[in-house]
């Protein structure tokens, strides 16, 4: 009996999030299934986190144990030929027995995805947000940095999970422009469900004009949920990263081949 971790992508606009339910198609439901043809036994994976429906991931991690005598590389092939086009398995490897893709988490990075245009682009509809109206770049940077560090971030979640506080470290909260369209970066110890989108909602309302940079503070201070913005939609969020105190997936990933691509690192 192995533990093996895998970093995970998935398609989140095919999918009903990450949890398993009854009759809904999910990232944990897919991978379980697979590793169930494969192993001939029912296998539990434990995911870092629970992504909603519409979100996508670059880099879920979770965790499962099972008795196999396939290698790492041979069983990650094996998975994703199992799997739904909308689900990868990215890295597999074997780990500590006590590893737990939750539990051990010291943190995540997230990066939700905005395009700006007059009309909504004809393509990649579900994986980004579409936004039309003029936006203040310098105010927005302005409520971001008020928002950074540590502090009570209750008026910014969503009733869901109960949770034992609400005080979090904001340890990155940037925004990085392009021509068509803008990320915010956002990377904390942990996240209050539905906190990254309120926070990118919040900073959407301020670029409009809708409340001042300084409205941000006030609904940090009295926790206020009528302070800060509106739920960005799901469909802009990736998970891109969970950081973990041991090193996860060293090194480049190298096939019997190498590295595919041009560039071999």
């Amino acid at each position: 009996m192995r533990n093996l971790r895998i970093l995970v992508a998935y398609d989140g606009s095919k999918l009903f999030g990450w949890q398993r339910q009854d009759g809904f198609n999910t990232v944990q439901q897919h991978i379980e299934e697979a590793l169930h043809a494969l192993v001939g036994e029912r296998v539990v994976v434990q995911g870092a986190g629970r992504t909603d429906t519409g979100v996508h991931a670059l880099g879920q991690v979770a965790h499962f144990h099972a008795d196999t005598r396939l290698e790492d590389d041979r069983l990650r092939h094996a998975l994703n030929a199992n799997l739904p086009g909308s689900v990868r398995i990215r890295r597999l490897e074997t780990c500590p027995p006590d590893f737990h893709a939750r539990f051990d988490a010291l943190g995540k990075r997230y990066l939700y995805l905005v395009t700006t245009s007059r009309f909504q682009p004809p393509f990649a509809r579900e994986l980004v947000h579409w936004v039309h109206h003029p936006l203040d770049l310098g105010r927005m940077r302005e409520a971001a940095a008020l928002l950074h560090g540590k502090h009570d971030f209750r008026a910014f979640g969503n009733t869901g999970s109960p949770r034992a506080t609400t005080v979090r470290t904001l340890r990155a909260l940037r925004i990085v422009a392009h021509q068509r369209g803008f990320g915010v970066l956002a990377e904390a110890d942990g996240f209050l469900y539905n906190m990254v989108r309120t926070l990118v909602g919040t900073l959407l309302a301020v670029g409009r004009g809708r409340f001042p940079p300084q409205q941000v503070r006030e609904a940090l201070e009295s926790g206020r949920r009528e302070l800060a913005g509106p739920t960005a939609p799901a469909c802009g969020l990736y998970l891109v990263r969970v950081r973990y105190p041991e090193s996860v997936f060293p090194g480049p990933d190298r096939g019997p081949l190498g590295a595919p691509g041009l560039f071999q690192l």
